[in-house]
C-alpha cells in the first residue's frame, strides 16, 4: 500500500531542514550587503560626509568662531575671487602639480625601465626599499631636514656648491627660488610611491611580449612605448591621482619650510585655510576656501579617471 502524499511531503521537508545550508546560500539574503555596509557607512558619514557638509554650510556664513554666525550667501566666494592672495595660493598649487605629479611620475617611469631590465640590476629589493624610504618619512621631519640642507650658512647644498665656486644662496629666502626649492623636495618624497606601483605593474605584464619584441629586433625605447607604457596604464592613473591630490592639499611641507614666505611666494590653499581659520578668525572664508579646494580635487580626479576609462 502506497504511503500517503502528506507523509511524503513531510519527510521531504524534514530532510531539507536536516541538510546543512550551502556556503553560497548564506549570502543570498537581500539585507545582508546593507547590514555589512552599515557600520563603514556610519563611520564614513560621521567623519567625512558630515564635516564636509558642515564646511559647505559654514561657507555661506560670516563667523569668527565665537559669536553667532550671520548668513552672507555667496559673499565669501566673491571675496575669494577678488582676493589676490587666494588666487596666488591657487596658482602655487597648480605649480606644485608639476613637482608632485609630473616630475615624480616621469622619474619613476625612467627608474622602472632601468631597474626592470633583465639581469641589469642585482639586489632589486634593496633598491626598492631605499628609493621608497622618503615616502614613509613624516613630512615634518622631511621639511626640517631640507630646511637645514637649504640653509645659506651651514647647509649641505650650499657647502657642495661652494666647492665648485658658487656663492651661497638663500634658496628658501629668495622669492625666485623658494617655490621650486620646496617643489623639488616634494618630488623627492613623492616619486617612491609611483616607483613601487610601476614596478609591481611591470611584473604583471606577460614576459612573452618582451621576448617576442626582442625577436623582432625592438630596442629598449620600443619595448617601453608599446609594451611597458600601455601595461602600466592603471598604475599611472593611480599614481597621478594620488600625487595630484597631495599637491592640492599640501600644507605641512610649506608650513615647516617657509610658512608661506617669502612675500607669500609659497602660500598654498591649505595654508590660506589655516591662516583664515586660526589666525584671522575668518571661519566662513576658510570654509569657502576649503570648499573650493574640495571641488578642484574632485574635478581633477574625475578628469584623470576618465583617462583610465577611455578605450
Amino acid at each position: 500500500m502506497s504511503e500517503p502524499v502528506v507523509g511524503q511531503r513531510e519527510r521531504r521537508v524534514a530532510g531539507r531542514a536536516a541538510q546543512p545550508p550551502s556556503p553560497g546560500s548564506v549570502w543570498r539574503r537581500p539585507w545582508l550587503p546593507y547590514a555589512l555596509l552599515a557600520l563603514p557607512f556610519a563611520i564614513y558619514g560621521t567623519f567625512v560626509l558630515y564635516p564636509l557638509a558642515l564646511t559647505v554650510r559654514l561657507s555661506f556664513y560670516e563667523w569668527d568662531g565665537l559669536t553667532a554666525p550671520s548668513f552672507t550667501g555667496l559673499a565669501n566666494y566673491v571675496d575669494l575671487a577678488r582676493d589676490d592672495t587666494f588666487v596666488a595660493a591657487l596658482t602655487h598649487n597648480g605649480v606644485f602639480l608639476i613637482f608632485y605629479t609630473v616630475l615624480p611620475v616621469a622619474l619613476a617611469l625612467g627608474l622602472t625601465v632601468l631597474l626592470t631590465q633583465e639581469g641589469a640590476v642585482r639586489g632589486l629589493g634593496v633598491y626598492r626599499i631605499g628609493l621608497f624610504v622618503p615616502q614613509v618619512m613624516p613630512m615634518v621631519v622631511v621639511g626640517v631636514i631640507w630646511r637645514w640642507m637649504y640653509s645659506p650658512v651651514d647647509g649641505a647644498i650650499n657647502e657642495l656648491l661652494g666647492l665648485v665656486g658658487i656663492a651661497a644662496t638663500p634658496f628658501l629666502g629668495n622669492a625666485g627660488t623658494a617655490l621650486p626649492a620646496v617643489g623639488l623636495v616634494a618630488s623627492w618624497v613623492q616619486y617612491g610611491f609611483a616607483l613601487v606601483l610601476f614596478m609591481a605593474g611591470v611584473q604583471s605584464i606577460d614576459r612573452s611580449l618582451y621576448d617576442a619584441a626582442s625577436v623582432d629586433g625592438a630596442g629598449m625605447w620600443a619595448k617601453f612605448r608599446y609594451i611597458t607604457l600601455p601595461g602600466l596604464r592603471g598604475p599611472i592613473v593611480v599614481a597621478t591621482t594620488v600625487s595630484m591630490i597631495a599637491a592640492l592639499r599640501v600644507f605641512d611641507l610649506v608650513f615647516v619650510m617657509t610658512r608661506g614666505g617669502p612675500a607669500q611666494r609659497t602660500t598654498v590653499v591649505a595654508f590660506e585655510i589655516y591662516q583664515r581659520a586660526f589666525v584671522l578668525r575668518e571661519v566662513g572664508g576658510a570654509a569657502a576656501s576649503a570648499t573650493v579646494l574640495v571641488v578642484a580635487i574632485l574635478v581633477l580626479s574625475r578628469l584623470v579617471l576618465r583617462f583610465q576609462e577611455a578605450p
